[in-house]
C-alpha cells in the first residue's frame, strides 16, 4: 500500500521539469507566433493606448534592415537584422566562411528550368547580425556578426535579408539567415555551432523569410525554393542532421508547426502544392492535402484535432484537416471544412480561444470564424485605419491587436463583433509582428524597437 504514494511522488518529480518549462515558455515570447504558436500571450496584459509620446517605455535604434519579429526570454530580447556595409562584393569579408553544405541544392527544377534572378543580387557586402537587448532599459547588451557576405540573389522590395524570426529555449538561441546560415548561440552571445545548408533560389528573387521551429532538442528548418525543396531536422545541441525529407514544392515562406495529435508528434507545414504532416521523430509523411494556393506564408494553427492551413495569394483557400488523417485526403470528405476565399497572404492567423481571426490578403479586411466549423461571426469587415498589413495579429487579456504597415495598431475587444477599443501609432512603418510579455508589448519598426508599457 505504501508503494502508491511513492510512485505518485516519483511521477510528479518526473513531470515537474516539463511543467516548469511550459510555465516559463508561457510567460515569455520565445518563438515566432508566441508561446502557443497561435499569436496569443496567455499571461500578457499590455497597454490598450499609446502614441509616440505616451506609454513608450523606451525605443532603441536597430541598425540595418529586417522584418524578423523580436523574441523575448525573461529580461532579454533578441532581434535579427542585416546591415549593408556599403562595401562592394569584391572587398574581402572579415567573417570566417561556414563549412560548405554536403549536398548544395540545385537551382534547377525538373526539366532544366532555371529560376531566380541572381543578377539582381546587391553588390554590397552585408553583415548578418544578432542583437541582444536588455528588456528593462532597451540597452544593447551584445551583438554578433553571424556572417559577412554579399547576398547571392536579390529580394522583393518589401522583403529583407533578416525576415525569419529567431527562437530560444531559454538556454540556447537559434538564428536562421537562410542561405547565409543557421547559427546557435548561448544567451551571452557565444557561438555554439553554425550550419550552411546551401543557397536558395527563390521565385523571382523575392527572397527568403521562413522561421525555424524548435521543439524539445530538434530544430526544424524549412527549405522550400526553386531547387530541391526540403524540410531539415537538426540536432539542437550540435547542428547535425537528424533527418531530411524532399518536398515537391516551389518557393514557400511557411514556418513548421509541431503538435501532439493522434498519438504522435506531427510537423505540419503548408505548401503551394500540398499541406503536409510529417512524423516528428523520423520525417515520415503522415498525411497530405492538396487544394492550397500559391505563395503560402501564413503559419498553420491547430485546434481540437484540426490543422488549419490558409493562403491569400492566387487561388486563395482555407483548409481544416483532421490531424488523425492518413495518406492523401485531397478532395475527400475527410476534410473537416474549407473555404475558397482569401485568407491572409503575408500575415498569419490568430487563434484566440474558440475564435480564429484572419485578414484578407494583405488588407485590413477582417474575418472571425469558429475554428471547428469555419462559420463566420465577423465576415470580411474593414478595420478602421488599416489599409495594408504584413504584421500578424496578436492577443492578450481579452484584446486583439492588428498592426498596419504604416505603424498604426487597432485594438479590438475579443468577441463575435467588431468592437474597436483604441487606435494607436508608433510613428514609423512596421512590418514585423509584435511580441507580448507581461505588461509590455514590443514592436519592431523600420528604425527602432519599441517597448510599450503603461506609464
Amino acid at each position: 500500500m505504501r508503494l502508491r504514494p511513492v510512485l505518485a511522488a516519483a511521477l510528479l518529480a518526473l513531470a515537474a521539469p516539463r511543467l516548469h518549462a511550459l510555465e516559463n515558455a508561457e510567460r515569455n515570447w520565445h518563438q515566432w507566433r508566441g508561446p502557443l504558436a497561435t499569436g496569443v500571450a496567455p499571461q500578457g496584459d499590455p497597454p490598450t493606448h499609446w502614441d509616440p509620446q505616451t506609454n513608450i517605455k523606451w525605443k532603441t535604434p536597430i541598425p540595418g534592415r529586417g522584418s524578423a519579429s523580436p523574441i523575448v526570454w525573461e529580461d532579454r530580447i533578441f532581434v535579427l537584422t542585416a546591415v549593408d556595409t556599403g562595401r562592394p562584393a569584391a572587398a574581402p569579408a572579415s567573417a570566417d566562411p561556414l563549412p560548405p553544405a554536403a549536398e548544395p541544392p540545385s537551382d534547377e527544377q525538373p526539366g532544366g528550368r532555371r529560376f531566380g534572378r541572381s543578377d539582381d543580387a546587391p553588390r554590397n557586402i552585408h553583415q548578418f547580425m544578432v542583437l541582444c537587448l536588455d528588456r528593462r532599459t532597451g540597452e544593447v547588451l551584445w551583438q554578433r556578426i553571424a556572417r559577412e557576405a554579399a547576398p547571392h540573389e536579390g529580394m522583393h522590395q518589401t522583403n529583407s535579408y533578416a525576415s525569419g524570426s529567431p527562437t530560444t529555449d531559454g538556454k540556447l538561441l537559434y538564428a536562421s539567415f537562410g542561405s547565409q546560415g543557421i547559427y546557435c548561440y548561448d544567451l551571452d552571445g557565444n557561438l555554439k555551432w553554425a550550419v550552411d545548408l546551401g543557397d536558395m533560389q527563390t521565385r523571382n528573387s523575392f527572397g527568403e523569410g521562413a522561421s525555424p521551429t524548435l521543439h524539445l532538442r530538434t530544430l526544424l528548418a524549412p527549405w522550400d525554393h526553386e531547387g530541391q525543396s526540403k524540410l531539415y531536422a537538426l540536432d539542437a545541441d550540435s547542428g547535425e542532421r537528424l533527418w531530411e525529407v524532399d518536398r515537391d514544392e516551389p518557393t514557400t515562406w511557411n514556418t513548421p508547426l509541431v503538435v501532439d495529435a493522434a498519438g504522435r508528434k506531427q510537423v505540419v507545414l503548408n505548401g503551394t502544392n500540398r499541406a503536409r504532416s510529417y512524423d516528428f521523430e523520423t520525417g515520415e509523411l503522415m498525411w497530405e492535402c492538396g487544394g492550397q494556393g500559391t505563395n503560402p506564408i501564413a503559419s498553420p494553427v491547430a485546434y481540437q484535432g484540426l490543422a488549419i492551413c490558409m493562403t491569400g495569394h492566387r487561388q486563395p483557400a482555407i483548409y481544416a484537416i483532421p490531424l488523425d488523417a492518413r495518406g492523401d485526403v485531397s478532395g475527400t470528405d475527410k476534410i473537416a471544412w474549407h473555404k475558397n476565399e482569401p485568407g491572409p497572404y503575408v500575415p498569419s492567423p490568430l487563434l484566440y480561444g474558440d475564435r480564429l481571426y484572419y485578414t484578407k490578403a494583405n488588407t485590413g479586411v477582417l474575418s472571425c470564424v469558429a475554428p471547428r466549423t469555419g462559420l463566420a461571426a465577423i465576415d470580411q469587415q474593414r478595420l478602421p485605419g488599416v489599409d495594408s498589413m504584413y504584421a500578424s495579429p496578436v492577443a492578450a487579456a481579452g484584446r486583439v491587436y492588428f498592426t498596419s504597415r504604416s505603424g498604426a495598431t487597432v485594438v479590438l475587444r475579443d468577441g463575435d463583433k467588431l468592437e474597436v477599443l483604441a487606435a494607436n501609432n508608433v510613428g514609423e512603418p512596421v512590418d514585423a509582428s509584435p511580441a507580448i510579455v507581461g505588461h509590455e508589448m514590443f514592436i519592431r519598426g523600420e528604425k527602432h524597437l519599441f517597448c510599450i508599457r503603461e506609464e
